[in-house]
């Protein structure tokens, strides 16, 4: 439980930490970038919906990090490898992550749909390594390992 709750909330941090930075950088400001994550379950219509659709994007973005985390740890308990293994499996994990939340669950969500930039996927899968499953996996190792004796 603890491996779920400290990745999840390391990945939910992060993730939104460099989303914040990142797209801020490009001019994104926090309230609308909060409220695109929120139109996954709201379409256009989130953008009129103020501070309360950006917090409900704030709640959807660590509901994701939450699980992929209980994935994650769930997975390690058939495939111990996941923990002895933490740094390599974190990276493929979070490579992992973002291929499949751009491929199929922002196309199946109600959220814009934006073309293809290989800069953004790039900059997309880093932010996934070291936001997402490095942060999940090192969880999991911490509190999954067996102690060294």
């Amino acid at each position: 439980m603890l491996a779920i709750l400290w990745g999840g909330l390391l990945c939910g941090a992060l993730d939104i930490t460099a989303a914040l930075v990142v797209y801020g950088y490009m001019g994104a400001k926090p309230v609308r970038l909060l409220q695109g994550i929120a139109g996954g379950l709201l379409g256009p219509r989130t953008y009129g919906g103020g501070l309360a659709t950006a917090l409900l994007g704030l709640l959807c973005h660590f509901l994701i990090a939450f699980s992929a985390a209980a994935v994650y740890v769930a997975a390690s308990r058939i495939a111990p490898f996941l923990v002895r293994y933490a740094v390599l499996c974190g990276v493929l994990y979070g490579i992992a992550v973002y291929f499949f939340m751009n491929r199929v669950v922002v196309p199946l969500s109600a959220a814009a749909k934006f073309p293809f930039s290989l800069k953004m996927m790039v900059i997309g899968v880093v932010i996934h390594i070291f936001c997402v499953g490095l942060p999940i996996a090192l969880a999991a190792r911490r509190f999954l390992a067996p102690p060294l004796v």
